[in-house]
C-alpha cells in the first residue's frame, strides 16, 4: 500500500500503537499476570514474574501487530480506520515492527525454564498460523482451544511451580478458548462473511454461534463443578463455590443481555463479558487450588 501523505513522528507512534490491539492484549496482559502470580504464590520472585509477563506480553504484540499485516488487503475495503488503511504505518514497518516483538520475546524467555520457551514458541505459531490463514476458516475455533491452554501452563512453568491442577485445565481452557473464540468473531461476523471468509462463527450462523459460546462455558463450569465435588482436583471450597456461582450468574446476564437478536454494536461487549467470565472462572478455580 502506498503511503501518499507525508507522516508527523506522532502519526507513526499512534500507528504503532494501534498495530499492537491495546485492548485484547491489555486482557492477556491481565490473564498471564493473574495466572504468574497464583503460579508463585507465596513467594515471589519479582524478576521472574516480570519476565514472564513482559516475554508474553511480547509475543502478544508480534501477533497482533502481523495480524493487521495479513488482513491489510481486507482493511483496506471493510476496515479503514485501521493503521495501515490509514497510512499511518506502511505494511513493511508493520512487518518489521512485528519481527522486532518476537526478538524481544526470544531475548526475555532466554532466562527462564527452557521448557517456558517451548512452551511459548508453540503459542507463537498457533497465533501466526492464525493470522496467516487459519483465521478464515473453521480451523480458528481449534486454533483458539489449543492455544489457550497454554497460557496458564505457561505461567506455571515459567515460575517454576507444578500442581496437578494444571492437567486439567488443558481441557476446560480449551472449552473456553472456543467461546472465546466465537464471541471475538461476532462483532464481524458479516464483514467476515460478506468477504468471504469461513471463520468457525460464520459457518455457525450467528444464533448458533452465541449458542455453542453459552453451553462452552456452562460445560465448564459443570467440569469445575464436579471436579470440586470428587475432590480429584482439591481445592478450597469456600473460594471455589462463589467463583462458580458468580460465573453462572455471569452467564446468566449474557444470555438475558446479549445474544442473536441484539443490535450487532452490543456484540463487541458481549465478547468482554466472556472474556471477563472466563478469567473469573479459571483465575478462582486456581486460587482455591493454590491459597
Amino acid at each position: 500500500m502506498e503511503i501518499t501523505k507525508k507522516r508527523r513522528l506522532v502519526d507513526i507512534a499512534r500507528g504503532l500503537f494501534l498495530l499492537g490491539h491495546p485492548l485484547p492484549v491489555l486482557f492477556h496482559i491481565i490473564g498471564v499476570s493473574m495466572f504468574a502470580l497464583l503460579a508463585a504464590w507465596p513467594h515471589f520472585a519479582w524478576r521472574t514474574l516480570l519476565l514472564v509477563v513482559a516475554a508474553h506480553t511480547a509475543m502478544q504484540l508480534s501477533i497482533a501487530v502481523h495480524n493487521d499485516y495479513c488482513d491489510r488487503s481486507m482493511d483496506a475495503l471493510g476496515k479503514k480506520h485501521k493503521p495501515i488503511p490509514l497510512g499511518l504505518v506502511t505494511p513493511r514497518e508493520a512487518l518489521i515492527y512485528g519481527f522486532f516483538w518476537i526478538l524481544v520475546m526470544l531475548l526475555l524467555l532466554l532466562p527462564l525454564n527452557p521448557l517456558a520457551l517451548l512452551i511459548s514458541l508453540l503459542y507463537l505459531a498457533f497465533g501466526q498460523s492464525y493470522n496467516l490463514g487459519l483465521k478464515s476458516t473453521p480451523w480458528s475455533g481449534i486454533v483458539f482451544a489449543l492455544a489457550m491452554p497454554l497460557i496458564p501452563v505457561y505461567a506455571f512453568v515459567g515460575v517454576g511451580h507444578s500442581i496437578p491442577l494444571i492437567f486439567w485445565l488443558v481441557p476446560i481452557v480449551a472449552l473456553l478458548g472456543i467461546a472465546l473464540n466465537l464471541a471475538n468473531s461476532l462483532p464481524d461476523i458479516e464483514e467476515d462473511a460478506a468477504s468471504g471468509a469461513r471463520t468457525l462463527a460464520v459457518v455457525l450462523g450467528v444464533r448458533r454461534s452465541f449458542l455453542l459460546g453459552a453451553l462452552l462455558i456452562l460445560v465448564s463450569i459443570l467440569c469445575i463443578a464436579i471436579l470440586t465435588l470428587t475432590s480429584l482436583v482439591p481445592v478450597r471450597l469456600a473460594i471455589v463455590v462463589p467463583t462458580l456461582a458468580t460465573a453462572c450468574v455471569l452467564l446468566a446476564v449474557s444470555l438475558a443481555f446479549f445474544g442473536p437478536n441484539k443490535p450487532s454494536p452490543t456484540r463487541k461487549n458481549y465478547f468482554y463479558l466472556v472474556v471477563l467470565t472466563c478469567l473469573f472462572l479459571i483465575g478462582g478455580w486456581i486460587v482455591g487450588a493454590v491459597v
